[in-house]
């Protein structure tokens, strides 16, 4: 697990289309943790067991890669096959709709590199506590045959409650496996043996080599070699010695010195041959330390040192050698933080592995007249290395970032660097316009010989999806499901959708429409990622007619809309102070929260009744319909009415009546 994969949910993962999704029917997705180059991780609960989780998930664009499957899968079966408290475990591997997934487990925290970010220097004790642990972890999946191949500060986890442990064996190979090809260099330059730059292969010692390199950045904050390209930093590695780390930290002592060099000897045969054998040559130097200074932790003063063949007597700044003791034959039992059984054996007692050192301490010390020779040679010899690995056939090339561009820009980059470029594939992509380069095989800043062979992936833009047309009349969570399965970018929020009032309940999708605002009715097929708006039921306005002005307000705000305001009408049928009707603001659909308008009822008009007194009653009648009054029937034959004259009505003349209102002639004569 590298520091990609750390315990930090990622600001944007609530935009990632997996977060919330049910994986293999048993893991819950909850959020991402991160993205890496090959794979996402997310943090997921299991429900079968109800503990949390690590689900790493294979891009999708490497779906169909049988390498970068197999690498996947292998990383599953290496560290699945370790059960130790020091490396992270692995719990279980599978496929969900063509999606590689491992399970794994999830640890909260950060890692070694995001440390030494923050504090640089790591002291003495600090570097042999996490070393003990990450060694312990390695001795492990060297003992089971693994090899890591990938040791770096981002694969060492520092969990919140304490535990360390080494993660992601994605390069992991059986230690018999050592004949490697250009995936041996997938590792972080940074940490590569020699012999995986030179000749691509790599065994137990390699791994050390790793060890090694990381011991001199926790001690001097820096790595020991450095490069504006990666060519150059694999050159040093193949064709330099690790310098002393007290050459860059004087507070480094001079044990931790031998142990960082035998770890990172050029040659693989002067190295531990496994991580077991570092380890307890790691506890028998912090014994060491510890004795001589009893009671401290400090890394300066004067001590009798006990380390790969030497003794050291420091006083001050001047130092003595003198040869150690020859082996007594005596056992001494070591612990973490020193001998189990001091009292039981010598404090000056050493193991067979610092009886070995210390006589290739010796010899390395008498070959002093030798140094001339063996300056020129390497001399020489650096000279046809840097032409063989730089100009030569030897020479290793990255592959440029060709992302992005197209075919023809991309080959004439490819063909510069000295690669050839072979028969382009294709494959789908949403971010890449077609045409133009996905990716490369292999990937983009591996490291390759000059000549080697590049295929181009081409984007041939997304794949179109058929668009279903069973949507309207769903409710919108199952119409986002369905639409999101297919690859649609959906939103199931209803506060995402038009909602419109509608005699449908609320959240019925009334219609949907694609990116360019669209009905999608009708509509066969859409590119993949397309985005998928909806328009939804706000469900129907409540009838407020004949309610007063304050009860029609509480229901309009229950369904979401707002009363901007009332106006006042006559009304026949409803009662002054009453809502006559709902008045909208434009035509067409209310959206849900918008203000409409309340016509509240001023009650009936009132007009006067005419007077008509005098008149005969045929022409009274006339009048008093024509002003809007209704009239009584006089109980006259018709040829009489008009002989008779009206004399008095009921309502009388001048009072305000509505229109309607049924005047009665109630005297007439002639």
């Amino acid at each position: 697990m590298t520091a990609e994969y750390t315990a930090t949910v990622s600001e944007n993962a609530t935009a990632d289309p997996l977060v919330g999704r049910l994986l293999d029917g048993r893991y819950q997705i909850r959020s991402r943790i991160a993205r890496g180059g090959m794979a996402t991780v997310y943090l997921a609960t299991d429900l079968r067991l109800e503990r949390r989780v690590a689900v790493k998930i294979m891009h999708g664009h490497l779906a169909d890669d049988a390498a970068f499957r197999e690498r996947f899968i292998r990383e599953a079966r290496s560290a699945a096959r370790l059960a130790h408290p020091n490396v992270v475990a692995v719990f279980d591997q599978g496929e969900d709709q063509r999606m590689a997934y491992l399970v794994m487990e999830y640890l909260p925290g950060m890692t070694l590199r995001e440390l030494l970010q923050e504090h640089r220097v790591l002291t003495t004790e600090q570097t042999f506590d996490i070393m003990e642990a990450v060694l312990s972890g390695l001795a492990a999946a060297h003992k089971a045959g693994i090899v890591h191949r990938d040791l770096k500060p981002e694969n060492v986890m520092l969990a919140d409650d304490g535990r360390i442990k080494i993660g992601d064996f994605g390069l992991a190979r059986a230690v018999s496996a050592n004949t490697a090809t250009g995936a041996a260099l997938l590792g972080t330059i940074a940490y590569l043996s020699p012999e995986l730059v030179t000749r691509g292969t790599a065994d137990a010692r390699s791994d050390i080599y790793a060890i090694g390199i990381m011991m001199y950045e926790m001690l001097t904050g820096e790595q020991p070699y450095k490069g504006e390209q990666p060519v150059q930093i694999a050159y040093q590695h193949a064709n330099s010695t690790v310098p002393a780390p007290s050459l860059k930290n004087p507070r480094v002592p001079a044990e931790l010195d031998e142990l960082v060099l035998w770890a990172t000897a050029r040659h693989p045969e002067d190295r531990p041959a496994d991580a077991r054998m570092l380890l307890d040559q790691l506890f028998e130097t912090h014994s060491s330390l510890m004795t001589a200074l009893p009671g401290t932790g400090s890394d300066t003063g004067a001590r009798t040192a006990v380390f790969p063949g030497i003794g050291r007597q420091t006083t001050g700044e001047t130092m003595a050698y003198a040869a150690m003791p020859h082996d007594t034959g005596e056992t001494m039992v070591l612990g973490r933080r020193g001998p189990r059984a001091a009292a039981e054996a010598p404090t000056t007692a050493v193991s067979r592995t610092t009886q070995t050192l210390q006589i290739q301490s010796v010899r390395r010390r008498r070959r002093g007249w030798l140094w001339l020779l063996l300056v020129l040679v390497l001399a020489l010899g650096g000279a046809f290395a840097g032409w063989w690995f730089g100009f030569g056939p030897g020479g290793r090339v990255a592959i440029p970032d060709v992302t992005n561009a197209s075919v023809e820009v991309a080959t004439g980059m490819l063909t510069d660097e000295g690669f050839t470029v072979l028969e382009p594939e294709q494959d789908y992509s949403t971010t890449i316009a077609a045409g133009n380069v996905i990716r490369t095989d292999p990937a983009i800043g591996s490291l390759e010989l000059k000549g080697a062979g590049v295929h181009l992936v081409v984007s041939q833009g997304p794949r179109s999806i058929p668009v279903p047309q069973d949507i309207i009349g769903q409710q919108l969570a199952d119409a986002a499901d369905e639409l999101g399965a297919l690859g649609f970018v959906v939103d199931s929020k209803p506060e995402s959708a038009t909602r419109v009032y509608h005699e449908q309940p609320y959240g019925v999708v009334l219609d949907y429409t694609g990116p360019d605002g669209t009905s999608l009715q009708g509509v066969a097929d859409l590119p993949e990622q397309s985005a998928i708006a909806f328009t939804i039921s706000a469900g129907p306005i409540p009838d407020v007619s004949g309610q007063p002005v304050d009860a029609a307000t509480s229901m309009l705000n229950g369904v979401g809309l707002q009363v901007g305001g009332t106006t006042e009408d006559f009304s026949d049928t409803v009662q002054a102070g009453s809502v006559i009707k709902i008045v909208p603001p434009h035509d067409g659909d209310l959206l849900y929260g918008e203000a409409v308008t309340l016509d509240v009822s001023k009650g009936p008009q009132l007009f006067a009744i005419p007077d008509v007194t005098g008149e005969t009653i045929k022409k009274a009648i006339k009048d008093l319909q024509d002003a809007g009054f209704k009239v009584a029937d006089p109980g006259m034959p018709e040829p009489f009415q008009n002989i008779y004259k009206v004399k008095a009505i009921s309502p009388g003349p001048g009072e305000m009546k509505p229109k309607g209102t049924v005047v009665t002639i109630t005297d007439f004569g002639t």
